[in-house]
């Protein structure tokens, strides 16, 4: 961190020199950490964190990402009651997690009563890219950072899942339409107008083609490319494999109120089966062994940084 004197000196573009390098791991505050339950939680969370330190370390040796520092933002949460900075990973507990911030700065009672559309179209929610600059590097030095993730390829079956074999406004008419057209022969004119019923193999043509025929989705999108874990440096690191355990140990570590516990139901489509490692195994038998390889390699860097066991 620089000293004061020096920040104040320093004109706002040099502040983006800060973000390419990160500092060196500090310790986590655990003032408000009470009793010994959360001992072997916090070892995995030493090592996830150095681990991180450590990959960044010798990947970004040589490498320069020459990106301006409000879009390496633009996906992180701010809550300012308890200072901390949150980077949205969708489909890795974001919804729960974003009620829970609605909790932590006072907007809600209880995470138990806010709805879907509440928690992502409410606007009630700063995200960091809304402050100007100084305000952004402020946040970035003296806030607790969090990221919370998951195996990358449940992930991508679990975006898929949610959007394309449900009823969807958005997903369908925009990607749908789009995948059908251009990956479905013979595609019948139905399809083509609605856009549903797009398949797992669709899909998968659909992220491989350096030529999408429409944009990608924060939904599939690389970690790496939607948090910058190599650029900002996280606090904690949290995996939707433990998600419960996780979270609440974060929640102590913040100095949250001791009754707000992290929720558990499921968001959306709960009657549905969790998307497991058994049901991603399901979905990868539709690619060929050469689609299986090119989608893990899509996701190679955040195998790597999140020390992920291939498939």
């Amino acid at each position: 961190r620089l000293p004061e004197q020096q920040k104040m000196s320093e004109s706002p573009l040099s502040w983006f020199r800060g973000v390419y390098l990160p500092p060196a791991l500090h310790p986590l505050n655990k003032t408000f950490v009470k009793g010994g339950e959360w001992q072997d939680t916090d070892s995995t969370q030493e090592k996830r964190r150095a681990f991180l330190q450590d990959f960044c370390r010798k990947y970004n040796s040589r490498k320069k990402l020459q990106t301006h520092l409000v879009h390496l933002v633009s996906r992180i949460y701010v809550e300012d009651k308890h200072k901390v900075l949150y980077c949205e990973v969708p489909k890795a507990g974001c919804s729960n997690w974003k009620r829970v911030l609605m909790v932590l700065s006072g907007l809600a009672a209880s995470a138990n009563n806010i709805s879907h559309d509440d928690v992502h179209y409410g606007k009630h929610l700063r995200k960091l890219d809304s402050y100007d600059l100084k305000g952004i590097y402020t946040r970035l030095n003296m806030y607790t950072k969090f990221i919370f993730v998951r195996d990358p390829m449940e992930r991508l079956v679990s975006a898929f899942r949610d959007k394309f074999e449900h009823p969807n406004s958005y997903y369908h008419p925009i990607f749908g339409k789009a995948i059908i057209k251009k990956y479905r022969h013979n595609a019948d004119e139905e399809a083509l107008k609605t856009g549903s019923g797009v398949k797992f193999k669709e899909f998968i043509q659909y992220l491989l083609d350096s030529h999408r025929p429409v944009g990608m989705d924060i939904h599939w999108e690389q970690v790496s490319k939607l948090c910058y874990p190599c650029l900002i440096n996280y606090d904690f690191i949290g995996k939707f494999e433990t998600l419960e355990e996780d979270a609440n140990y974060f929640l102590q570590l913040v100095g949250a109120p001791a009754n707000l516990k992290f929720p558990k139901f499921k968001d959306r489509h709960s009657s549905d089966e969790r998307t497991s490692t058994e049901v991603v195994r399901q979905y990868l038998k539709e690619l060929s062994k050469e689609e299986r390889q090119l989608t893990y390699d899509f996701y190679y860097l955040d195998y790597l940084m999140f020390n992920y066991t291939s498939p």
